[in-house]
């Protein structure tokens, strides 16, 4: 397959060459032009090179959603150095851990993270830090990033990545273990968005928001790279809440495209929205990823929603990440679409024999979009690439029309009695029960069963006398008996990543410690 661009910094220049008055970002009161963007960048780019940063060298970025994000990831790219976003709601020993494993040699961040950062550079690599705002203090070690923006002289710098350069080492989240840097290449990215452009028609007239965080996977391609692609504004939005704020600058921005999480798009079509709202917004697709979606989300979203259409994709992180997603022409409920048109798709089983359709196996995937391995972990690579195809640890099957089905995590599957329960099947249940508002299942060791399933419930803001009895009688007709899960747990909230998704290792190590009773 063959590439229109090299690298990000390629169609920066391409964009501000051909529309260079026209808006890239739009942040809170501000608007960023193509042609200023591009100036950023090169005086970020050369500022880097000033400091020693060269190709290869990995560069950390500690910033929250803003303009100053998008200028590094691509500036560090443009010298050739690799960037390495830090999920912002990581705590000390988890920045410290990914900063020393990366061997970032500078962090780009901001004020409010200084506190977070105080001395780390005794325990890694770090040798500078750029502070977009609220330095600590400005010394030889800690330089702001305003003088950075000053630099003229980059004229004579040309871009030094090529396809098969790694672009960003993402971290994973760790579900288990330590967190492993995922190795994007600039060709896995651009097959990515090159493969979304195949089934949805993007142009420079729609406009999209972001409001996830930036350094998570799906936000980084799907709504900062793309648009950057396609010439298409990009409206910043610093934080999720309050949410208020992100419909006011859907409506007043005009955005047509809306990517979120489930427990977005669950908020949403249960929100009383105001008329001017309903009547006025220009949004044509809701993109959901991140966690399944419930039925009863996207029921909801349907009713409330004539004119734009709520679409489930399936994605992660080491397939940069988009994987499949369902089209705006033919959706399917609870599939999260057939695979992007360059991708391949088979349901194995332990063996990696390939499974016939409507069969439950684990989703392995082949294509561009397939990580370069894991940063300094040859022993996991192998165990998660074999012969180009990439070991998702999901469970799923693909229908006859080559839809694919989500059944759960592969470590989320509970075995009781030799019996295999999804926990998802049970939730996607327990979400259409009116007093629930969130729900996770998880296995609990047994000394009979080996596990049993036990449900975890945020009872919603308007639901009064929740009772197991209640939730087990209405599980009762729905599921088989020995899905119902043996205890119920009320909680006011659960833990989630970055993206709203319940952390249910959490969850499990707890109730096996016995924290819940």
């Amino acid at each position: 397959m063959g590439y229109r661009f090299r690298n990000f910094y390629e169609f920066v220049e391409h964009n501000a060459k051909n529309f260079p008055k026209h808006v890239a970002i739009f942040e809170e009161n501000l608007k960023v032009r193509w042609k200023e963007l591009k100036h950023k960048i090169d005086s970020l780019a050369r500022y880097l090179e000033l400091l020693g940063i060269k190709k290869g060298d990995n560069v950390a970025i500690l910033l929250s959603n803003r303009t100053e994000f998008i200028v590094s990831l691509i500036a560090i790219g443009k010298i050739g150095a690799v960037a390495v976003p830090l999920n912002t709601f990581l705590k000390r020993a988890e920045i410290e851990y990914i900063l020393a494993d990366s061997e970032a040699k500078l962090i780009i961040t901001e004020g409010k993270f200084s506190d977070l950062l105080k001395d780390i550079e005794d325990k890694t690599r770090l040798e500078k830090f750029l502070w977009v705002e609220d330095p600590p203090k400005i010394d030889e070690k800690n330089l702001p990033f305003e003088e950075a923006m000053t630099i003229e002289d980059y004229e004579h710098i040309t871009p030094q990545a090529d396809l098969e350069d790694t672009a960003v080492i993402l971290y994973t989240s760790g579900t288990t273990g330590k967190p492993k840097g995922v190795m994007l290449s600039y060709k896995n990215i651009l097959s990515n968005i090159e493969n979304i452009l195949k089934v949805f028609d993007i142009s420079r007239k729609d406009r999209f928001i972001v409001y996830l965080p930036m350094f998570h996977a799906f936000t980084l391609t799907a709504t900062v790279l793309l648009p950057l692609y396609t010439a298409s504004p990009i409206v910043i939005v610093r934080s999720i809440l309050p949410f208020s704020n992100v419909l006011k600058q859907t409506l007043l921005k005009r955005v047509t495209v809306f990517m979120g999480v489930p427990e977005v798009f669950n908020a949403l079509s249960k929100a009383k929205l105001p008329w001017y709202f309903m009547w006025f917004n220009r949004i044509k697709f809701f993109i959901s990823g991140g966690a399944p979606l419930p039925l009863d989300t996207l029921e909801r979203m349907k009713k409330k929603f004539k004119r734009a259409v709520l679409l489930e994709g399936y994605g992660l992180s080491e397939c940069s990440p988009v994987v499949s997603v369902n089209l705006p022409h033919k959706q399917k409920p609870l599939s999260v679409g057939p695979p992007l048109p360059d991708y391949e798709v088979k349901i194995v089983d332990e063996e990696l024999m390939e499974l016939p359709t409507g069969e439950v196996g684990e989703i392995i995937v082949k294509g561009d979009c397939v990580m370069k391995g894991y940063y300094k972990n040859p022993y996991e690579t192998e165990n998660t690439i074999v012969n180009g195809w990439l070991r998702t640890g999901d469970l799923g099957y693909l229908d006859e029309d080559g839809f694919l089905y989500i059944v759960d995590r592969k470590k989320d599957l509970i075995i009781s009695k030799g019996m295999n329960i999804y926990p998802r099947e049970i939730e996607e249940v327990l979400m259409k029960h009116p007093k629930v508002d969130l729900c996770a299942v998880v296995g609990k060791k047994d000394p009979h069963h080996g596990e049993i399933p036990v449900a975890f419930v945020k009872p919603s803001e308007d639901a009064q006398n929740i009772s197991e009895k209640e939730l087990r009688d209405f599980l009762k007709d729905k599921i088989a008996n020995y899905k119902i899960p043996k205890q119920f747990i009320f909680v006011e909230d659960m833990p989630k990543n970055a993206t709203g998704k319940v952390l249910k290792r959490v969850l499990r190590e707890k109730l096996n410690k016995g924290e819940f009773g």
